[in-house]
């Protein structure tokens, strides 16, 4: 059965990438990371999405792989994506095709607002 999850950061899919193309898979799930480039990434912070999303996974074992169970794992990523942002981790891609700011304002710094937007 295929099964995917989808949210504006997020894609989840019960597949494997064979030849640049998805295949049903019921042991393989494949994760796809901002598709739109809306951010931008370091290689730190992308393994931190990509450990989180095995800890969730791991929190399912045992269940059944259904699209709800899929979805709560998509929504929690997404919200870490937000979490990443807030840190100042990850940065919106100014340059990117989609500049709809889905998580908020970007925080630009400028001489008047520099530190104001710092997180302790």
């Amino acid at each position: 059965m295929f099964v995917k999850s989808t949210t504006r950061h997020i894609r989840i899919y019960t597949a494997e990438i064979q030849n640049n193309e998805l295949v049903k898979s019921d042991s393989v799930l494949t994760l796809d990371v901002d598709p739109d480039n809306e951010f931008n990434w370091d290689e730190d912070s992308l393994q931190k999405v990509y450990r989180k999303f095995d800890e969730l996974v791991e929190s399912y074992t045992g269940e059944d792989l259904t699209e709800y169970n899929l979805r709560r794992i998509g929504s929690d990523l997404e919200l870490f994506l937000l979490a990443l942002l807030q840190k100042g981790e990850i940065s919106y891609n100014l340059n990117s095709r989609v500049l709809n700011y889905s998580m908020g304002l970007p925080r630009v710094e400028s001489p008047e607002t520099e530190g104001n937007y710092k997180l302790s």
